[in-house]
């Protein structure tokens, strides 16, 4: 089984048209696609939206049984499927249920009976959400053939400001850390490539990292400490009612342009203190970026032995403030901003705390 990278991401939103209007205008993340009943995704409403090798696919459910209104009714809007590109859809289904895997989908083929063709089979992952394995023939530019119509972009932002998803972070309750690690790397033969526990505030998690062996797709995962003060995991964990996609990381090449750009459409981003930037040359040593900008903007900045990272979160843009995006600009670095999460939590902490109830 060889797992290419990250196919797509599918949340499950109460209104995919206004999630998708949203993305579009503020993200540039434009509708390159739809499918529903007439394609014959019964009683369900998707759209496709893409930018270089991001996809992320909106589902609404148009009847209260099926599972997109009942994952929303239970999460709120949120990341439920994670597709996953394979080389045999088929032979991976199989090699996944052999080692422990509970199926979901069996594969189904669909083709155009031209040139594309995709297979694709589901099995569980964490908490409700399941892992899409993808298998691709043909031209890109169809997604499901015959069951998502391939439509041109209505106009809209047409910067290309992200390439591709860099990684997912995922909280899950305390405790299921560890098992959580060894489904992946004994199922799916990701390999464990980075371990921290983090305190900040009398609050603590425990964070692992797994990585398949491409390298291509990465989680980041997260419990909560127990014995400590509970924090933000813990809020996410009860306002998302469960283990869940806490953040969708989107690289770019420049950083300061996206995130000048989003800002200007309106997006909020997470804040961090002069303090910070007063400290960032001693702690990183030289940026190519000058300080004063980053600090404007608020973009965080990391070093590991590879070289530099800049990353900078958006507040959540759901009203149970869960799941939110992450910018990353990578100049050499392999790690996740380790030196940042402490930045981040305390940054976190106060737009929680801000918000009126």
């Amino acid at each position: 089984m060889e797992i290419y990278g990250i196919d797509h991401v599918e949340l499950y939103v109460g209104d995919a048209k206004q999630a998708a209007f949203y993305l579009g205008h503020a993200f540039g993340l434009q509708v390159h696609g739809q499918g529903g009943p007439e394609t014959g995704l019964a009683d369900q409403r998707s759209l496709l939206l893409r930018e270089s090798a991001v996809q992320i696919v909106l589902t609404s459910g148009l009847a209260a049984d099926h599972p997109a209104a009942e994952y929303v009714q239970r999460h709120g809007d949120g990341v439920a499927v994670v597709g996953l590109e394979v080389d045999n859809a088929a032979v991976a289904y199989t090699e996944l249920l052999g080692r422990g895997a509970v199926s979901v989908a069996e594969p189904a083929t669909y083709t155009d009976e031209q040139e594309t063709t995709v297979v694709v089979a589901e099995v569980a992952g964490f908490g409700d959400v399941v892992h899409r394995l993808v298998e691709r023939h043909g031209p890109r530019r169809e997604f499901l053939p015959g069951a998502f119509q391939i439509t041109e972009p209505a106009g809209g932002p047409d910067e290309k400001l992200f390439s591709e998803i860099d990684h997912l972070a995922i909280c899950v309750p305390s405790g299921r850390l560890k098992p959580t690690v060894e489904f992946y790397e004994n199922v799916f033969g990701f390999l464990p490539i980075f371990d921290e526990y983090i305190e900040v505030a009398g609050q603590g998690m425990e964070s692992t990292v797994v990585q398949s062996p491409s390298k291509h797709v990465t989680f980041t995962l997260i419990e909560p400490d127990p014995n400590r003060r509970p924090g933000q995991i813990n809020d996410f964990l009860t306002w998302h009612a469960g283990a869940g996609v806490q953040h969708i990381a989107l690289r770019t090449s420049d950083i300061v342009e996206a995130v000048s750009t989003l800002a200007g459409r309106g997006v909020n981003f997470l804040a961090s203190p002069s303090a910070y930037y007063q400290a960032l040359p001693e702690r990183v040593g030289e940026v190519e970026t000058p300080i004063e900008e980053l600090e404007e903007l608020g973009i965080l900045v990391d070093r590991d032995h590879w070289g530099q990272l800049l990353q900078i979160f958006t507040e959540s843009m759901h009203v149970r403030r869960t799941l939110f995006l992450e910018i990353i600009e990578r100049r050499g670095a392999m790690t996740f901003g380790s030196g940042n999460i402490k930045a981040l939590y305390e940054a976190k902490e106060r737009e929680l705390q801000g918000v009126e109830v």
